[in-house]
């Protein structure tokens, strides 16, 4: 694929999949590698794969070099509250609902009156 340029002359524009710029990173940064020779290689502008590995360790300066565990996740539907009681809190319980409002009340309280206000902040 080619785009001219302003001055006529055709240019190849290319992209890099994360995976590729992450191989060319690593093999710039093997012992005895010339960044130069490396991004000659791949046809890269050395100044690009500076730039790329610059990148590369301000998003890895969050863990110092440690290698970063990936933990599997599964995405279930929200429930519209969720009900936890608060540590030391005896005879009350604390609702923590999905907007982050929190509605705290005793041991006492009537179940439908309290099901009606949850259901009215939930609608907000």
């Amino acid at each position: 694929m080619s785009e001219q340029g302003a001055d006529g002359e055709g240019r190849r524009r290319r992209t890099w999949s994360a995976d590729r710029k992450q191989r060319i990173i690593a093999e710039s940064f093997a012992p005895g590698a010339s960044v130069a020779e490396v991004a000659r290689r791949y046809g890269l502008n050395a100044n690009m794969l500076f730039t790329w590995r610059r990148r590369d360790r301000q998003v890895g300066a969050g863990n110092d070099g440690a290698p970063v565990n990936i933990v599997p996740v599964r995405v279930v539907e929200a429930t519209p509250t969720a009900i936890v009681t608060a540590p030391g809190s005896m005879g009350r319980m604390e609702i923590v609902l999905i907007g982050g409002e929190r509605i705290i009340v005793g041991a006492d309280v009537d179940a439908s009156s309290l099901a009606r206000v949850a259901k009215a902040l939930s609608r907000r």
